[in-house]
């Protein structure tokens, strides 16, 4: 019998594009994950670009899922993304059906994505119509704490994303201890008088990188590498105005190189006019929008160090996948980045330019500070995807029991 219900929805929306976001491939670790462990008593569920709600069928979605992936691996040679008319032959395979909804008394419903969150009613009528316990998990709150690295509607839709898990979660994953903290504070301040649900840190699996050899630099000065949207709250400026101020200062072979991978977002003009119309960072800094998962992984290989001086994260994946390489870092004094990096990253100020200035000089040259990190990067725990999965696990089968309200 069905134990265990997956929202997909998430995935089946991205269904023109081959290069996946963050949430995708968590989604996606999370069907491979539960598939080998509860095996035919997990059945697959979304919210259909049409609107409509219903169970997947088996044969659909696990074919879905390994077109995905393929798709993922191949972006090189894959369109970003795919015309409508031809993922339609996936949408039609993928419409959700009545069969099987509601005949698994007291399962747990598991949505990993933000998708339909914002949907209250929506939400409430899935579980009612499935009679099952809600799981969610909750990236990260930061278009509530931070409206102003957000979209102008983006916080008051995270609000009602939110609602939704105070409301309506019987248990909720946190992908750290902060974001736990931060939506435990919300809902008792926000809540309406209800109490939070309870709520279980798992921190993500990294990713395994593409085995892939370090990507050498073009005239052999290091090159320190920048992950991440470009957007506000990543912080580019601080990088940029500091590699400006290098170039200006500094004999041109001796200025190290910055690598900026990462799509752009929105609310980025300054970023922006820097990149293209700054004369002193034209030789020193390169910018790759669309970033294929083998050449990132020969990045961050030949990387002298990563550089993340965000101002706000839920979690930090690049970090993760930097040391799980054995890449230094230098980050941002964050308590999400502190559980993702324990004592091994250089962390700074993100606003205090002049020590990322002496920790860049340090590391480009291979200094003292760079050689102690060096020595304690083989004492950093990589968190892993079987890990996470055992605790997630371990919450499904304390609700699983349990009857819906």
């Amino acid at each position: 019998m069905t134990q265990v219900i997956l929202d997909i929805s998430r995935l089946i929306s991205r269904v023109r594009y081959s290069t996946p976001s963050g949430v995708d491939r968590v989604e996606m670790a999370y069907a491979r994950g539960l598939l080998g462990i509860y095996g035919e008593d997990l059945a697959f569920a979304a919210v259909h670009p049409t609107g409509v709600y219903g169970r997947l069928r088996r044969s659909a979605a696990l074919a879905y899922l390994d077109e995905l992936e393929q798709r993922w691996s191949h972006q090189d040679d894959n369109p970003r993304q795919r015309s409508l008319p031809s993922v339609l032959p996936w949408l039609v395979r993928l419409l959700p059906t009545r069969r099987g909804v509601g005949s698994a008394p007291g399962a747990v419903y598991l949505q990993v994505s933000p998708h339909h969150l914002i949907n209250t009613d929506k939400v409430r009528t899935i579980l009612r119509r499935e009679q099952a316990r809600f799981m969610v998990m909750v990236h990260d709150l930061i278009p509530i704490e931070f409206p102003e690295y957000a979209r102008p509607s983006g916080a008051e839709q995270h609000r009602r994303r939110m609602n939704t898990v105070a409301e309506l979660a019987d248990a909720v994953i946190v992908n750290s201890a902060a974001t736990g903290a931060s939506l435990t504070r919300w809902i008792e301040t926000e809540g309406n008088g209800i109490a939070p649900p309870p709520i279980h840190v798992a921190l993500l699996g990294t990713e395994r990188l593409a085995p892939a050899a370090p990507e050498p630099s073009p005239d052999g000065r290091p090159y320190f590498l920048c992950l991440g949207t470009i957007e506000p709250r990543k912080n580019h400026l601080l990088l940029l105005h500091l590699w400006r101020h290098l170039a200006e200062t500094m004999p041109a072979s001796e200025v190290p190189r910055l690598v900026i991978v990462g799509r752009r977002g929105w609310e980025n003009e300054q970023v922006v006019d820097l990149l293209e119309r700054c004369p002193a960072l034209k030789c020193h800094v390169e910018e790759i929008n669309n970033c294929p998962d083998a050449r990132l992984s020969a990045l961050l290989r030949g990387a002298r160090t990563l550089v993340m001086p965000s101002f706000a994260e839920g979690y930090g994946m690049p970090l993760a996948e930097a040391l799980s390489v054995g890449t230094p870092a230098l980050c941002s004094d964050l308590d999400a980045l502190r559980e993702v990096g324990g004592e091994i990253p250089r962390f700074l100020d993100p606003l205090d330019g002049p020590s990322w200035r002496t920790a860049v000089l340090d590391y480009a040259v291979q200094g003292l500070d760079f050689r102690a990190q060096l020595q304690r990067l083989p004492k950093w725990h990589n968190p892993s995807w079987a890990e996470h999965m055992v605790i997630v696990a371990r919450v499904i089968e304390d609700l699983k029991v349990k009857r819906p309200s």
